[in-house]
């Protein structure tokens, strides 16, 4: 007897690739976060090794300045590359967490050992909502000039002075430099981890060498409001 169904054949369910399956998963979330924040640290220390330049003179700095605005294509693919790996970035961090927190929605009564959890580890969130909130206003300040008592097209040099002879612009600096270290300090770490590069041996070198790069790197950066601040840059 025919029925209803003959002559059709059932649909087959269509097989999300591999790729999909992987960063669905909390692994490949944190693989991606990874490379993504692979990507945002080598901006902040080349970042860093260009604002040094200020040490050598305002010549130098304004000079440095206008070299990164040669090619105004290259400077927009790099903006738009840094902003694509921040939101990523950011977005996966708020999922991870976001999870985390559906899975332990009650805290632990006994604290973690800190070897378990570290300080930086428990506060990336806020860390990272931090040195976001400081991004939009470094960019406003240094960059668009809007907030700016004194900004000036291309003076990059006369506009830190100003900026950082500032009580509150330093402040703000140091805070974020702050939170910058402790999302540094874990987060350096944990991308090993996330690509598969842990283990008993490598666990203590990854933990001091993390530390170690966001202590210099932050250092680094302080360096600079502080020697202004000290009048050492004038």
């Amino acid at each position: 007897m025919a029925t209803a169904t003959d002559g059709l054949e059932a649909p087959v369910p269509r097989r999300a690739s591999r790729l999909g399956l992987l960063f669905r998963s909390a692994v490949g979330k944190k693989a991606l976060m990874a490379l993504t924040g692979a990507v945002l640290f080598l901006y902040v220390l080349f970042h860093l090794l260009g604002n040094l330049q200020v040490f050598v003179g305002q010549e130098r700095l304004d000079a440095y300045a206008r070299l990164l605005h040669a090619s105004e294509l290259l400077l927009g693919l790099v903006r738009l590359v840094l902003l694509a790996a921040l939101g990523i970035h950011l977005g996966l961090g708020v999922q991870l967490w976001l999870r985390a927190r559906r899975a332990r929605p009650v805290a632990y009564a006994v604290a973690l050992r800190p070897e378990e959890s570290s300080f930086s580890a428990r506060t990336m969130i806020w860390s990272g909502v931090l040195i976001l909130a400081f991004v939009v206003y470094h960019l406003l300040d240094l960059t668009v000039g809007v907030i700016h008592p004194g900004f000036r097209e291309g003076q990059v040099f006369h506009n830190l002075l100003v900026s950082f002879g500032r009580a509150s612009g330093v402040l703000a600096y140091l805070v974020a430099l702050a939170a910058l270290g402790l999302h540094l300090w874990h987060g350096v770490y944990s991308a090993f981890q996330s690509l598969g590069m842990g283990g008993r041996r490598f666990t203590p070198a990854a933990r001091r060498g993390a530390a170690a790069v966001a202590v210099a790197l932050s250092l680094g950066f302080a360096s600079i409001p502080v020697a202004v601040l000290l009048g050492i840059l004038r």
